[in-house]
């Protein structure tokens, strides 16, 4: 901790440059959009703690483990809903396909019958076979219409569920989960992940059961017309079947990759765009370029693969379907000329047999899409899958109600509690601490010390990973967690806001706060001069991440919306860093009032906002070192003592 204000209000602003800077460097602070933003700066202040999650991160290329059969489930949970509209399509697409395949019965019934008839100038067989084949063709064009349209509107619908599921989720998981996977990540679930899942629902399907279809239909026909030829014919499908086997079992491996590659371009991107002041300050271009290269062309080199070897299945495939087609023209011409085949069935053959293989390239089309989607919808279904470590109760319990004339705050009682991060490392040692109702305490201490540890277990960020965090005597893990966030609200250094007006980021806490409310809260802090000041008042935007108000203005109204919230317990994580000495001031004058009857955890650097507390804890490598209020402190000879007194000769 600094000796000195000077010294405190420049390292800080030095701190906020280093952190923004890191964030510039590292993949794993990306973001875009308000939400994704928040979390990357959550994991920035993560960083300052030894052993934080930060340190856990997940690094580049690894992903999310899923879960045996998790892909399976979502999907059946996507279809469920949709089953009618399934089968109906299914109807439809069988007639289509059945309608599509009389074409060369037909063709062989005008070869075999009708030319013979006209001869006779009997025109009836080839005009039932003109009327036959239009009319087939019609009711196949009106089937694929509606087929498509159908399926359009399931598969619209089951998007929309997919990425509404991921962004509720995403919000749902616990902060320790954040600050380990990037945002960039959760960013390309929702993006490129549901994409690539579109584009098998909207094309790849519909060729697949064409496919599937035609064949079972034409296999059928070939038999009936002339066993013969018929089980020559379906002899081809085996060593197509091996080939499609071998490509499928490549593409997956490279189709993995792909969706790996293509979220690390996401963040690469994404972090540079979050952090551009940074990059430019200290000319990060070139730099971030050449990351982006290396991510870009790793994606790149993953779709060559993919297109390589998809390249080799279509090649071999209809190279087989060229040679097995000859072999049975020369076959049936053979017969032909025996006289124990017809030359219309040969010709109906030979459509077929087009029909049969043709289709070869929508198969390897098919396959690319389905590995792709099916890699995709792995990453979709792993974060879904993915329970919060701070679960909600399953029997959630109220908090005890307060009488009338009682003060709001709220009774804090850390009982046996010790805390580790995922990584194993203790932050917080076994220890104790009664926080009375009402009281304000401020927790001073070296960066590193678990402060904000201590903080996060407080507004249940965290759960302990021993003993029990109480509010009233209710355990935090027994209370539902808007009851929680109504109880216990926390300011943190970031004081984040959402693109929107100022009174909408005023009235977060209470979205239903009237105009009147919002108001009498900023003039309460010290915010109402500046706001009324701005083009549109309390309407004016923000713009993204408040950019349009300065970082002093951004805390104070970050207290305003705080002091809207009326919490029992507030918790302000080092919330006055980016004022200035006026607008600290202010803000202190206004925390008498914003404190006054409420239980408050204050975290600070500055000696000047730990006057006003109550009570001061130091803390030392997790522990609470000192406990006494700040004139006993003062008066002593420990840390907090020499502390003040450094303080107070920076000021002479």
């Amino acid at each position: 901790m600094s000796v000195t204000e000077t010294e405190q209000t420049g390292q800080t602003e030095q701190t906020e440059q280093t952190e923004e800077e890191q964030r510039s460097r590292r993949p794993d602070t990306s973001a875009d959009g308000a939400a994704a933003e928040g979390a990357a700066d959550g994991a920035a202040a993560a960083a300052s703690e030894p052993g934080s999650p930060a340190e856990d991160a997940v690094a580049d290329g690894e992903d999310i483990p899923v879960p045996p059969g998790a892909p399976r489930a979502l999907l059946r949970s996507l279809l469920g809903p949709h089953k009618a509209r399934i089968a109906l399509a299914m109807v439809m697409i069988m007639v289509q396909q059945a309608a599509l395949q009389v074409g060369p019965l037909l063709v062989s019934y005008a070869i075999d019958r009708g030319i013979p008839a006209l001869r006779a100038h009997d025109w009836g067989p080839l005009v039932a076979v003109t009327a036959g084949y239009l009319g087939c063709a019609a009711l196949a064009t009106l089937l694929q219409r509606s087929f498509i349209r159908l399926s359009g509107v399931v598969n619209q619908a089951i998007l929309l569920e997919m990425r509404r599921r991921i962004f509720r989720h995403a919000q749902a998981l616990s902060l320790d989960f954040h600050e380990r996977y990037t945002s960039g990540r959760i960013i390309s679930r929702a993006t490129s992940d549901v994409d690539t899942v579109r584009e098998l629902l909207n094309e790849g399907l519909q060729e697949l059961l064409s496919v599937v279809l035609s064949l079972v239909y034409i296999s059928l026909l070939l038999v009936v017309m002339d066993w013969r030829l018929g089980l020559a014919s379906l002899a081809s499908v085996v060593p197509i079947y091996l080939f499609t086997r071998g490509y499928r079992r490549r593409s997956q491996v490279i189709y993995r990759r792909s969706r790996t590659a293509v979220a690390s371009v996401i963040v690469r991107f994404t972090e540079t765009m979050n952090g551009i002041r940074p990059v430019q300050a200290f000319r990060r271009e070139a730099a971030n370029e050449k990351a982006f290269a290396v991510s870009n062309d790793d994606y790149a080199d993953s779709n060559a693969l993919g297109l390589l070897s998809m390249a080799r299945f279509v090649a071999s495939s209809r190279a087989t379907a060229n040679v097995w087609i000859t072999g049975i023209v020369v076959w049936g011409a053979f017969l032909v000329a025996q006289g124990s085949l017809q030359l219309g069935v040969l010709a109906a053959f030979v459509l077929y047999l087009r029909r049969l293989f043709d289709p070869i390239d929508h198969v390897a089309m098919f396959l690319n899409s389905y590995q792709s989607a099916s890699a995709a919808l792995e990453k979709i279904a792993g974060l879904l899958a993915h329970e919060p470590s701070v679960p909600e109760p399953a029997e959630p319990v109220a908090l005890p109600e307060k009488t009338e004339d009682a003060i709001p705050g709220r009774e804090v009682d850390f009982a046996d509690v010790a805390f580790s991060y995922r990584t194993g490392k203790q932050v917080l040692p076994t220890f104790d601490l009664r926080i009375p109702a009402g009281q304000s305490v401020a927790v001073v201490g070296a960066t590193g010390a678990g402060k904000s540890t201590l903080a996060k277990l407080l507004a249940r960020f965290y759960d302990p990973t021993q003993g029990e965090v109480t509010l009233d005597g209710v355990d935090l893990r027994a209370l539902a967690t808007p009851e929680l966030r109504r109880g216990v609200v926390m300011v943190t250094q970031e004081s984040f806001l959402f693109s929107g007006t100022v009174a909408e980021n005023i009235a977060i806490g209470r979205p239903d706060a009237t105009r009147e409310e919002v108001e009498s809260a900023a003039k309460a802090i010290g915010a109402y001069e500046f706001i009324a000041a701005l083009p549109e008042g309390f309407d004016t935007d923000v713009r993204k991440r408040g950019g349009r108000i300065s970082a002093g203005q951004r805390q104070l109204v970050a207290f305003a919306r705080a002091l809207l919230a009326d919490p029992a317990v507030l918790i302000l994580d080092e919330a006055t860093s980016s004022l200035d000495v006026p607008g600290e001031q202010a803000v202190q004058r206004a925390m008498h009032t914003v404190l006054a009857g409420r239980t408050a955890v204050i975290i600070a650097h500055r000696l000047s906002t730990v006057e006003i507390a109550d009570r001061v804890l130091v803390m030392e490598q997790g522990r609470i070192v000192e406990d006494g209020t700040p004139t006993e402190l003062i008066a002593g000879t420990g840390r907090f003592a020499s502390l003040h007194q450094a303080w107070r000769d920076s000021l002479v």
